[in-house]
């Protein structure tokens, strides 16, 4: 199982959108994908948690996790083959850590802690709350996005993770990040 959660080398630029529920990451990552003419890596989160309430109407528990982190690391692994110099990803294990912390008193499988710290991305966007709340089947913390914010955060500074804060309105967070992205592919050359 271990072995499926480790990134496959690349040289790829790896970017993550990264940040709480409902901050716009999604979005942000299909008009980046679409601006850098490559692939954008959906939240395998998302779709596993929606066809679970969909047909028994539960919500994630702590054994739902490493299935989730496999599912998002194989699409990472399976996208990052059609990727042009930059993979967008719409989340990471990162993410996915954060939220097992907050929601389940601190507590993060081992192997999903391992290889969220130790799988590598070149720049997090973390997405700030000015954006509206939306509400849907799995959102579930419109009134704690402050305290959600400062957890996310704080775990990029721990970690010492590279990234930059996206506010404002759509069009603001998406020239904020082309122009990171665009020096960081310089930087590469």
């Amino acid at each position: 199982m271990e072995e499926k959660l480790k990134q496959q080398p690349s040289d790829c630029l790896k970017v993550v959108l990264y940040g709480p529920e409902s901050t716009g990451k999604t979005t942000m990552a299909a008009r980046l994908a679409s601006h850098f003419n490559t692939v954008w890596v959906e939240e395998y989160m998302r779709e596993y948690l929606q066809r679970k309430w969909d047909k028994h109407k539960e919500v994630c528990e702590p054994h739902d996790l490493l299935k989730i982190a496999v599912g998002q690391m194989r699409r990472e692994d399976q996208l990052l083959q059609k990727a042009n110099k930059v993979l967008i990803c719409d989340t990471n294990l990162l993410e996915l850590k954060v939220y097992s912390e907050a929601y389940y008193n601190g507590y993060c499988n081992p192997a999903l802690l391992k290889h969220a710290l130790n799988n590598w991305y070149d720049i997090y966007f973390l997405t700030n709350i000015d954006t509206p709340w939306v509400p849907d089947d799995l959102r579930d913390k419109p009134h704690d996005r402050e305290g959600m914010f400062k957890r996310f955060e704080s775990s990029l500074q721990l970690h010492k993770k590279p990234y930059i804060i996206l506010s404002g309105d759509e069009n603001e967070r998406f020239e904020t990040a082309v122009s990171a992205i665009n020096e960081l592919i310089k930087q590469k050359i």
